[in-house]
């Protein structure tokens, strides 16, 4: 009676493992990506510095592309959600969960937020469309936080990507030359993003800016 549990039981432990593997390549694959161009690295030097057959990598991606865009999709899953949450949050409050989230994500997780928005690969449809699709998500977070909805008119649409695009140089720059506090970050940006709020709103009366949150004391 115990035998087929225990057939079933061994693909499982080997799925795992598989799972906990491949994790473990693309961990590695985020650093190697953040500190040397995708040219620059050749499949011999990843699995040097991986310390692994080859073969293993060839295995579980395909090929160099292969890997950097799990590396990617991987590193952006993160990020969302990292900054996505907090949905039951009120519309200001949500506004500074989601870019905390972002900022802490970024300085926890340094070498893949760099891999996320800078890359390595050059011009490749594919992994800006990856990136592209995190802007897209971010931009659909902020919008649902200050208007209550994603659907948004391209106005609003255009002032909430841009602001998005100069947080991802904002925020490099933090990571790469530390000395200002998270929290005096995360307050500079979202005063920038009321901003844009309010300009949104002078060219779109649809879309109001939600009012400043409130300052004890």
């Amino acid at each position: 009676m115990n035998l087929p549990q225990q057939r079933a039981a061994t693909p499982v432990r080997g799925t795992e493992r598989s799972a906990t593997r491949r994790a473990e390549l693309i961990a590695i694959g985020r650093k190697l990506f953040a500190d040397t161009s995708y040219d620059a690295l050749s499949m011999d030097d990843i699995a040097r510095q991986a310390q692994v057959a080859k073969g293993l990598i060839y295995y579980y991606f395909r090929s160099k592309r292969g890997y950097y865009l799990a590396i990617v999709q991987d590193s952006v899953a993160a990020l969302v959600t990292s900054a996505a949450g907090g949905a039951r949050l009120p519309a200001v409050d949500r506004v500074h969960r989601t870019v905390d989230g972002y900022l802490r994500y970024a300085e926890s997780h340094q070498a893949a937020y760099r891999t996320i928005v800078s890359g390595g690969v050059g011009f490749d449809t594919e992994v800006h469309a990856i990136r592209d699709g995190v802007r897209e998500v971010i931009v659909t977070t902020i919008a649902e936080g200050a208007y209550g909805r994603g659907d948004i008119p391209p106005v609003a649409r255009m002032g909430l990507l841009g602001w998005v695009c100069g947080v991802e140089g904002a925020t490099l720059e933090w990571i790469d030359r530390p000395g200002l506090p998270r929290d005096t970050m995360r307050e500079l940006l979202v005063r920038t993003l009321g901003g844009t709020l309010r300009a949104i709103e002078e060219l779109d009366p649809s879309c109001p800016a939600p009012p400043p949150a409130r300052r004890d004391g």
